[in-house]
């Protein structure tokens, strides 16, 4: 177990009768991806304000990189590096000129910035576009050099506000795949904010479920989904490949059929069987894939595809939504 860099405690916000944060209570350890999700207007931003020490909690207390961002927000802005949704540059300034600014003011001698500055562009892709004007940048070139802006005074820990808005598929994937290097090969701790659910699958360790300014779920995936799917029958989905798959020699196909699903009842734990042609969903109340696998095969049948469905974060936010919150 890594130190807690983030710890959040009780933390609500308040804007007169609305609550925007209410009572959080948090922790992200040293080195590792956390995920807050949720909708637009959850209250992911307003928490991060308050991390960074932008706006006060009215209760509650936050501690990032062991300071109290209230009490002391310019120490905590020295070992945090925050990049928005909309990253903002001079626009008449190439790429190199903007980290060249960034580094002047974290006081970095000129011939070690430049250095350093050549680096972060290599490292975020942007070499070739050091010299192009930052009006000119993509939106997802944009967010990369607003990356290595981040990475000039060598964070402890990155923070990242919904950092894909607005970028194509390829340069999403290009962009998250740099976020994990970063945080495996550097140790940077990463906060990623996000509504996009299929992105923070792919790269945090663990996620926060955040809606309505609460944090209503946390964990891993696997600890989540088992967790909320408790009780609840695995599912495998098996293809067959019939011996005749004549449609003339129905009787043949349909002894077949027979003997495979009679096989398949007779395995404990399984408690159903669906067919939909030659797709058998088999729900289980154990994970029998192996013996489902095997009895299809002694059946004298063949096994195109054999599938465990997994829970993945749209199952599981699904469910916290179903019935009108009541998982809430």
């Amino acid at each position: 177990m890594g130190r807690n860099v983030i710890e959040l405690v009780g933390l609500t916000k308040k804007y007169g009768s609305f609550t925007a944060v209410d009572n959080l209570n948090l922790t992200v350890e040293e080195g590792e991806i956390f995920g807050l999700l949720g909708p637009n207007g959850a209250g992911k931003s307003t928490a991060i304000l308050m991390m960074l020490g932008l706006t006060e909690p009215t209760s509650g207390s936050v501690r990032v990189c062991s300071i109290d961002s209230t009490a002391n927000p310019v120490e905590v802005k020295k070992r945090v590096g925050y990049l928005p949704e909309d990253v903002g540059f001079y626009d008449d300034y190439t790429g190199f000129e903007n980290l060249m600014y960034t580094a002047r003011l974290n006081r970095i001698p000129e011939i070690e910035a430049r250095e350093k500055v050549m680096l972060l562009l290599s490292r975020v892709g942007l070499s070739d576009e050091a010299a192009k004007k930052a009006g000119k940048y993509s939106r997802g070139m944009r967010q990369r050099l607003g990356l290595a802006d981040v990475l000039v005074k060598k964070p402890e820990v990155i923070i990242l506000d919904e950092p894909t808005l607005g970028i194509d598929p390829q340069g999403v994937t290009e962009f998250l795949n740099l976020i994990v290097k970063l945080s495996k090969e550097e140790g940077h701790t990463v906060l990623l904010s996000s509504h996009h659910l299929h992105q923070v699958q792919k790269v945090c360790d663990r996620v926060g479920l955040f809606v309505g300014g609460k944090l209503i779920a946390e964990g891993d995936i696997n600890s989540l989904s088992r967790k909320i799917f408790a009780g609840e029958p695995f599912i495998i989905e098996a293809g067959i490949a019939f011996s005749s798959q004549d449609a003339s020699d129905q009787s043949r196909s349909a002894e077949e059929d027979n003997r495979i699903t009679e096989r398949l009842r007779s395995i404990k734990g399984v408690t159903n069987i669906a067919r939909d042609n030659t797709l058998f969903r088999i729900s289980c109340s154990g994970d029998v894939t192996q013996d489902i696998a095997r009895a299809i095969m002694d059946s004298g049948a063949g096994l195109t595809f054999l599938y465990r469905k997994e829970y993945g974060l749209d199952d599981i936010y699904l469910r916290y939504f179903e019935g009108d919150g009541e998982n809430k």
